[in-house]
């Protein structure tokens, strides 16, 4: 599985940010690496100069196999925080989607006999 870490300029003031993301990304996802080929990670300030509640964001996109992209988008007040919430819904997303394609697994219909 690739990951793809990217932020703005205001996000990357903090120390190791993006390896403590990616570290953090990969433990959560680990289940799920072999069904994946990328997870792409975009983390910003939403407003950069000011301070707020809620004005980090983590935007994370997983792209299994063969499927469509599932993205998902958390705010929190650390970077850390909005990354750790959206690790966590992606989980959630992914458990889903992976669930349900099992579950409708069918075997292949056997010939008709006429």
């Amino acid at each position: 599985m690739q990951f793809q870490f990217n932020s703005d300029s205001s996000v990357m003031g903090t120390e190791n940010v993006a390896e403590r993301i990616e570290a953090m990304m990969r433990e959560k996802m680990a289940r799920f690496e072999e069904r994946l080929t990328r997870l792409e990670v975009h983390v910003s300030d939403e407003n950069a100069h000011k301070h707020g509640a809620d004005d980090k964001t983590c935007m994370v996109e997983a792209r299994p196999r063969g499927g469509r992209p599932i993205g998902v988008t958390e705010h929190a007040s650390k970077v850390d925080d909005a990354a750790r919430k959206a690790a966590n819904t992606m989980v959630q997303r992914l458990e889903r989607h992976f669930g349900k394609s099992e579950k409708h697994k069918h075997e292949p219909r056997p010939d008709k006999v006429l």
